[in-house]
């Protein structure tokens, strides 16, 4: 390929007499050099103990994402805890929610027993989604948890990126320990 002289990455002439540089090797399969780059040429670990160092950063980072979903779960079970608790208001002109039940069509008169105590109760359906109200108290903490976590989870993207067999295992070990931890506090799969 003659119109491909010099693109080995040591440098190119492109025909305008400037000479260009590329020093950084996008590998495609795993590798397990201690000198590789995390986040920056800054971060390259030249000695076993900055290799070491940059593992256990990468289990840390891998458990703090861990506890962050887990601290949203928790947040977002909390915050729905107290609007079910919250009162509200009737406001004149409206019908009541025990008449509106009462008169509701969708519900049904059904007997519940447990432990051999019966008791009437009105079953009633769902019949549209009900949506949450912006809240200064919950939304802009929702929204920093949120930002967070995508945050974290990127950069722990970025260091399996580099294709280091290491730094894949210290995220996956960093993954697991957190899950250990605190996987019992959130259900959803991330």
């Amino acid at each position: 390929m003659d119109g491909m002289g010099g693109m080995d990455g040591m440098g190119s002439d492109n025909g305008g007499g400037m000479e260009m540089s590329h020093s950084t090797v996008m590998h495609m399969v795993f590798q397990n050099s201690m000198a590789t780059s995390l986040y920056s040429d800054a971060w390259t670990p030249s000695t076993e103990g900055a290799y070491a160092g940059t593992i256990i950063f990468l289990i840390i980072l891998g458990i703090v994402f861990r506890l962050l979903l887990a601290g949203k779960a928790l947040a977002e079970e909390r915050w729905l805890d107290a609007e079910m608790k919250r009162r509200y208001v009737v406001v004149q002109g409206k019908i009541p929610v025990a008449e509106q039940i009462s008169t509701d069509s969708l519900s049904k008169k059904m007997t519940l027993t447990e432990n051999g105590v019966e008791e009437d109760v009105l079953v009633v359906q769902k019949k549209k989604s009900h949506l949450r109200p912006w809240r200064m108290s919950v939304d802009p903490v929702r929204a920093i948890l949120d930002t967070c976590i995508a945050g974290v989870s990127y950069l722990l993207m970025l260091a399996v990126m580099t294709m280091n067999v290491g730094y894949f295992m210290a995220v996956l070990g960093g993954t697991f320990m957190g899950s250990l931890l605190v996987g019992r506090f959130y259900s959803a799969e991330h």
